[in-house]
């Protein structure tokens, strides 16, 4: 069955049309409102019984979600004017365009998902390239196999006679090289044919815990209950594990239990109808500390909340160490990322909320507010120095006029357009060239 990157934006109207909260279509598919989610915002490529399973409850034939619809061409149109500096006049008039030009326009939006998906690769390969030890250790042994060639041949085109012996000795140290880097142009082949496979996305232990939460839509339900032991969701949850992933599992479920202890599902829902996902109303309701909020709002189900948050946690050096991402907000797998996130920012000031509007370079100019602070690890001990940890919690903000600061923010520096950042490390592949500083 054919299917395209924007199948999701129709599934996401239909729903919106028929009325259908996320978590209601998600239960009906059989599959976690955050997986949904993702399908919704193009993240994740959808096909075959899945789709056939979404076309049946909302009621409509599944080539409506694949064939496409006029507002799907619009929604992509508005997509690829956001980052020009196109005139709010012009801006109005793209309905007149996708009518007169159909053709003109239908190019333009295929331009634009060409473009979409091409930076969502770039992220992707970027980010293993970066951490992807596999990857890492066959690139070394690949260039270490072609200097030894070339240094071998060199010897042997130098001008003057060589042994006999000295000549075979060359020669079979070149073909035995060249096996080698013939094996390892193989193994690395197949290795990133391998690229869109589960398994070939858990190849770090944060990876393996990534997937586990992604499964199962980062809430938990079976730590919800007051009677609930971490232990047994561990050994569950877990299965499959390295040792390194199960033993981050078990710290991050044992905070995740804690703060069901502390902040019950019911009341949570009754905050969150009151005062949506303000972190500071959740730590006055529940008299707890602003991470412990932070991470309650981000493992409950998305049905309690308006829209869906995302978190970032990273330790005192920078590292993540727990990430919830957006679909419009996406973090790096591990560390690098933007330095002009909030998270890194709290580090210099802790105890302090920091909150800021952002907009994500080459993301539509979707704007998200963060809220962030960097608290210790644990209580003060005479003599040591106390370890802080960063959290920051991630919500879609509506776009509107206003007098507050948008602050525009990358992924990682290496992706990352903008090249006036003062706060840039390293140059951005994504321009043909980027400031130096001296």
């Amino acid at each position: 069955m054919p299917r395209d990157t924007l199948t999701g934006s129709r599934i996401r109207e239909r729903r919106v049309m028929a009325g259908l909260k996320q978590s209601e279509l998600a239960k009906r598919a059989d599959i976690s409102p955050s997986y949904l989610n993702l399908i919704e915002h193009n993240r994740r490529r959808i096909g075959g019984k899945l789709l056939i399973d979404i076309a049946h409850a909302l009621g409509v034939e599944p080539a409506s979600l694949t064939e496409g619809a006029e507002t799907t061409l619009l929604a992509t149109l508005r997509e690829a004017a956001t980052d020009t500096e196109m005139s709010e006049v012009e801006f109005a008039r793209v309905e007149e365009f996708a009518g007169r030009f159909p053709g003109w326009a239908a190019l333009l939006a295929e331009s634009q998902r060409k473009v979409e998906a091409l930076q969502r690769s770039v992220e992707a390969l970027t980010d293993r390239l970066t951490h992807d030890p596999h990857l890492a250790a066959s690139l070394h042994e690949m260039l270490s196999t072609v200097t030894a060639i070339r240094s071998a041949a060199s010897i042997l085109a130098e001008p003057g006679d060589i042994e006999p012996e000295w000549q075979r000795r060359f020669n079979r140290n070149i073909y035995e090289d060249s096996a080698r880097l013939a094996e390892t142009s193989r193994s690395l082949a197949q290795y990133l044919e391998e690229a869109d496979s589960e398994a070939s996305e858990t190849n770090a232990p944060q990876d393996e815990l990534d997937a586990v939460f992604l499964k199962h839509g980062f809430h938990l339900p079976a730590l919800e209950v007051p009677e609930a032991s971490v232990d047994p969701a561990t050994d569950t949850l877990g299965a499959g594990l390295s040792p390194s992933a199960k033993w981050l599992l078990h710290t991050i479920l044992t905070r995740y239990r804690a703060d069901a202890g502390r902040m019950p599902l019911s009341e949570c829902a009754d905050t969150v109808a009151a005062s949506g996902t303000d972190p500071l109303a959740f730590a006055r309701r529940f008299g707890c500390d602003l991470a412990s909020a932070m991470r309650r709002l981000a493992h409950l189900p998305d049905d309690l909340l308006p829209d869906p948050v995302g978190l970032a946690i990273c330790d005192g050096s920078g590292v993540t160490t727990f990430r919830k991402p957006l679909p419009e907000f996406p973090l790096p797998r591990l560390g690098a990322g933007c330095a002009l996130w909030p998270l890194y920012r709290a580090l210099a000031r802790p105890m302090m909320l920091h909150t800021e509007v952002m907009e994500q370079s080459a993301r539509a100019a979707a704007r998200h507010r963060a809220f962030a602070i960097s608290q210790p690890t644990g209580p003060a001990q005479l003599g040591d120095d106390v370890l802080f940890e960063s959290h920051m919690l991630i919500v879609p903000e509506p776009k509107r006029d206003t007098s507050e600061r948008i602050r525009e923010v990358g992924l990682t520096c290496r992706i990352c357009p903008q090249v006036t950042c003062e706060a840039r490390r390293e140059p951005s592949i994504m321009v043909a060239s980027a400031p130096r500083k001296l």
